[in-house]
């Protein structure tokens, strides 16, 4: 019988320090740009998968999502079928980085029998794909890969592809919250070990957003600014999103739900103070901003901010204890939003 092994990969929640990671890598042309700094945590969602050896040097995917393909290991099929874009497009752009890395890799199966992650909502969808692949070849050829280098192979086969994704999205690698800190091209890790759990809802708002478009315009002024509208933008992802990284690092830490909640919400207005005037027509997000304040559950949360490159795709809340945080589910869902809550939760580590 062939070699399977069975793997879970979630997606990823950035609760601070959007945006910070393409920012910090403007240090590569100017220095004066401050570091970026972000919190991410696992979501309870993403893919499943079984992975086999195959005697045949093919990849063979299996979707839950999608209809499956197969495609031999070959450096110039995989990397035409990575630049054409769409959804196997990224198990292409891994597998090709994979066996340029290491020649002596067999064939793979991988059935990605259930996906629960929501798509396209800030949550890295697409990298969860592309470290569930890596993560395959590692486990299965035991090439030794360590957490680090897992995130580099599936970052490297995502780029691979048209898309252009930020170097935070693969820390759905890690099963726990980290503090990622954006250096130029370098990228440092640092676990968050929490005591006490905290009890998050993630919402996604059922809507739409232009990631390209908010990327582009937020963007202009990097490296250089050039007025003070763009020297705004430099400060919200420098000095603001620093200290207020910091903060939730601690507060994380001891578990103070309050604290956390509270930092959130102050991240979230100098969000909309220094950076939603660079796209008002994605960073106004009118859905986002009514879900923020929804009446019926401020009493159930400490706070509450957008998620990923925010607009209208996804919010967080943190709610108070447990209890609140089903309770804040239920509301959600029962409204008349249009909106699809799940639970968060960040277990001690």
């Amino acid at each position: 019988m062939l070699d399977e092994i069975k793997l879970f990969v979630p997606g990823r929640l950035c609760l601070f320090g959007e945006h910070s990671d393409w920012a910090g890598g403007h240090r590569r042309q100017n220095s004066e740009i401050e570091k970026g700094y972000a919190i991410v945590a696992p979501t309870n969602q993403g893919n499943h998968a079984l992975v086999r050896k195959l005697s045949n040097p093919v990849i063979r995917f299996k979707s839950s999502i999608d209809s499956s393909f197969e495609l031999p290991l070959d450096e110039s099929v995989l990397s035409a079928e990575a630049t054409r874009g769409g959804f196997f497009s990224y198990v292409a752009g891994v597998a090709y980085q994979a066996i340029s890395d290491h020649h002596n890799v067999g064939g793979i199966e991988i059935d990605n029998y259930k996906s629960d992650l929501p798509i396209k909502k800030g949550l890295s969808s697409s990298a969860s794909i592309c470290v569930l692949v890596a993560r395959a070849f590692n486990q299965l050829y035991n090439l030794g890969w360590k957490v680090k280098r897992e995130m580099d192979m599936a970052y490297a086969g995502e780029t691979t592809t048209p898309s252009r994704c930020g170097r935070l999205d693969q820390a759905c690698a890690f099963n726990h919250p980290v503090l990622m800190t954006f250096d130029a091209d370098n990228v440092a890790t640092e676990n968050i070990r929490v005591q006490i759990p905290l009890y998050l809802v993630v919402v996604d708002l059922t809507s739409k957003k232009d990631t390209k478009k908010i990327l582009a315009e937020l963007n202009k002024g990097f490296p250089f600014p050039t007025n003070d509208f763009e020297r705004k933008k430099h400060k919200y992802l420098g000095e603001i999103n620093k200290s207020i990284v910091k903060s939730a690092v601690s507060a994380i830490k001891r578990g103070d739900a309050e604290e956390v909640g509270r930092l959130m919400t102050k991240a979230q207005s100098e969000f909309d103070i220094h950076l939603a005037p660079s796209c008002p027509e994605e960073l106004t997000s009118p859905k986002l901003h009514r879900v923020l304040s929804y009446p019926q559950i401020q009493n159930l949360i400490s706070g509450g901010k957008g998620v990923g490159s925010q607009g209208d795709g996804s919010a967080q809340f943190i709610a108070r204890n447990e209890e609140s945080q089903s309770r804040l589910i239920k509301i959600l869902n029962l409204s008349d939003l249009g909106v699809n809550a799940m639970p968060l939760t960040i277990n001690p580590f």
